[in-house]
């Protein structure tokens, strides 16, 4: 059974539209989330290890202060579009659009403003919670009234995460959850005894703005070759890799598939993810530099912690030979991740 309940968290400052922002906290015997209304931010996540003790693994804030100040999208549902559109513009049905450029040249993750900094309309099911939002025609540059529902779900071990959306025009969407995990613990030092495995066989070369070059890459005899588990920080040096910050190309499935796994061997926790979306962006949390007083006034130093973002190929709209991210009015958009915690 899972246990659902609800608690406020805080205010909205009145130069953001004030508003009060609550916490819903679902609960199984072996997992703990907490998810916030702002930006459906998943603000903790406690998983047992092997000796039964629970530790929060992802990183963020512990009031809501932390989450109103700039920050690298800490747990959010990032959109209209999660990761990079080159140079802000895209052309659609004859007209080019101009989103704000919030990274470089390029729009990242919906914008100034995007889905992760604003309020959602929650709804409590029996086994999680339901927020909804309509984001306007125009919304950071974005054609279309988007209707979206994002559902959390708690079952055991498992959450799951259930995207939704329609729009009245057609409009490029991919959504995703930016949770920044590290298995030992949040606020341990770094993820290098990580081991990790990702279901791919291609990926995405980017240029120096982190755009895909639009070479679809194999990993056979590269360091992007992690069909078979590697030791994180092993794996980086053997490779004289910086970090990874790239687009896994999945299978596509239109039920969830296993996509990538992450274990901590002195912890025993595990981590599995499982989903309907074509890619997998891997992160690992290269930019963080420890300027940030994360929960327990702990600060994030680089490689703190990874993420595994399951999304649509980034800059899609761009590069016709990529999966699609358009919507159109009268189609649904509908993808599920699942991440299954455990221990080994």
């Amino acid at each position: 059974m899972t246990e659902v309940t609800r608690e406020v968290f805080g205010q909205m400052p009145q130069e953001e539209g004030g508003g009060l922002v609550e916490k819903f906290v679902l609960k199984s015997d072996s997992v703990k989330v907490e998810i916030l209304s702002l930006g459906c931010i998943i603000a903790s996540l406690e998983t047992k290890d092997r000796d039964g003790n629970f530790s929060d693994v992802v990183l963020g804030f512990d009031t809501l202060e932390g989450y109103t100040r700039k920050h690298p999208f800490f747990g959010a549902v990032v959109g209209r579009v999660a990761n990079r559109i080159a140079k802000g513009k895209f052309n659609l049905e004859g007209k080019e659009y101009q989103l704000f450029l919030n990274n470089g040249p390029n729009s990242l993750h919906g914008g100034a403003r995007g889905f992760d900094k604003v309020l959602w309309s929650p709804q409590v099911l029996p086994n999680g919670i339901c927020f909804f939002r309509l984001s306007p025609d125009g919304e950071e540059g974005y054609p279309g009234d988007l209707k979206v529902w994002v559902t959390y779900t708690l079952s055991g071990g498992q959450l799951a995460i259930n995207y939704r959306a329609q729009t009245s025009k057609t409009t490029p969407i991919s959504l995703t959850n930016h949770a920044y995990f590290n298995l030992a613990g949040q606020g341990s030092r770094d993820i290098y005894n990580h081991e990790i495995s990702i279901e791919a066989d291609s990926y995405l070369p980017v240029d120096d703005n982190k755009i895909p070059t639009g070479e679809v890459a194999a990993v056979q005899g590269t360091g992007f070759d992690l069909r078979q588990p590697v030791e994180l920080g092993k794996h980086l040096q053997k490779f004289h890799l910086d970090g990874f910050d790239h687009n896994f190309c999945l299978r596509q499935a239109s039920t969830p598939r296993f996509v990538a796994r992450v274990r901590h061997p002195p912890t025993g926790r595990a981590m599995e993810v499982h989903t309907t979306q074509p890619g997998i962006q891997f992160y690992t949390g290269n930019n963080l530099d420890g300027s940030l007083k994360g929960k327990g006034a702990i600060v994030y130093p680089k490689h703190s912690a990874f993420c595994l973002e399951t999304q649509n190929w980034p800059d899609a709209v761009n590069q016709l030979h990529f999966p699609s991210a358009l919507l159109r009015p009268g189609e649904e958009y509908n993808h599920t991740t699942y991440f299954l915690f455990n221990t080994v």
